[in-house]
């Protein structure tokens, strides 16, 4: 298979790896982009950090609780300037209460139901965008509930570009569940506990530690002790009650959590635009081609 430039573009945006590391990778794996991001991982080359895509498109997350439910939500715009536009703003937050209210299971579910202005999310929608001059999208949504026993941690970051809704069961006290929402945010966590990685994700990276074991040299008699004390740091890495504590260094979020009597139950993380690819646009020539016209 032909490598092309923008295949090796993308690796190198995936993985940090240099140029001729990524061609050389694409190359032995026939242009595999998966394996050739763990063909660099084996290697030493690549960090699994640098794989999550990349943040890309603008507009804003948004969380609404009322009682016992609320709701998480991210909605895309195509500039920042209107991400922070008050009618941007507005249309956020109607859409937010439709959802608490009619709870529907998807996007398109939703898009198709009737808001209490008499038209649908989907009209709704594009009558913001006649207004606003831009595409607008609702992107996603998740809908949570808990008892009178339970607390919602709501922690939105930076105006909204990192939104994270925590469910916290054994407390009442949102100011904790807050703390925990702040720390998810800092550290973008994937699970709640090991219980939820998959045996197939384990497996996966236990290969990928032990050839990169093997690769740097290391006794085979003592790369399996090496590869099981490195997982551990994997699961400190993607699960949230195994993190330091960001706000107490002394503990982790598992003692944190437990101090205050309470267990995490769920928690959701947006961040506005990952994995969706932007377009390069220079804005300043942009500015400049709209000056001389």
């Amino acid at each position: 298979m032909a490598i092309t430039a923008q295949m090796v573009k993308e690796l190198r945006e995936k993985t940090g790896a240099g140029m001729l590391d990524c061609k050389k990778a694409l190359t032995e794996t026939n242009g595999d982009m998966d394996k050739a991001i763990d063909f660099l991982r084996e290697k030493g080359i690549a960090s699994a950090a640098k794989k999550a895509d990349r943040i890309a498109a603008e507009g804003t997350t948004f969380i609404l609780a009322e009682g016992n439910e609320a709701v998480i939500l991210e909605v895309n715009s195509e500039t920042d300037f209107v991400a922070k536009n008050e009618g941007f703003q507005v249309l956020v937050k109607e859409l937010a209460a439709h959802l608490l209210k009619n709870k529907p299971a998807s996007v398109e579910e939703a898009s198709a139901q009737t808001m209490d202005n008499g038209v649908t999310v989907a009209d709704h929608i594009n009558a913001a965008i006649a207004k606003i001059g831009e595409k607008l999208t609702l992107r996603r949504f998740a809908i949570k509930t808990k008892t009178d026993n339970d607390a919602f941690g709501a922690y939105l970051h930076a105006g909204g570009r990192i939104g994270v809704l925590t469910v916290l069961e054994g407390t009442t006290e949102e100011a904790t569940a807050k703390d925990v929402s702040m720390h998810i945010a800092a550290l973008n966590a994937k699970y709640v506990s090991r219980d939820e990685v998959s045996q197939e994700e384990i497996d996966h990276e236990r290969q990928i530690l032990t050839q990169q074991a093997l690769n740097e040299g290391k006794p085979e008699n003592i790369v399996a002790k090496m590869v099981e004390g490195r997982l551990g740091k994997y699961f400190e890495d993607v699960c949230v009650l195994d993190q330091t504590f960001v706000k107490n260094p002394d503990l982790k979020v598992r003692q944190f959590v437990e101090s205050k009597g309470a267990t995490v139950r769920e928690f959701v993380r947006y961040a506005v635009g990952e994995g969706i690819e932007k377009r390069e646009d220079n804005f300043a020539e942009e500015v400049m081609n709209q000056v001389k016209k």
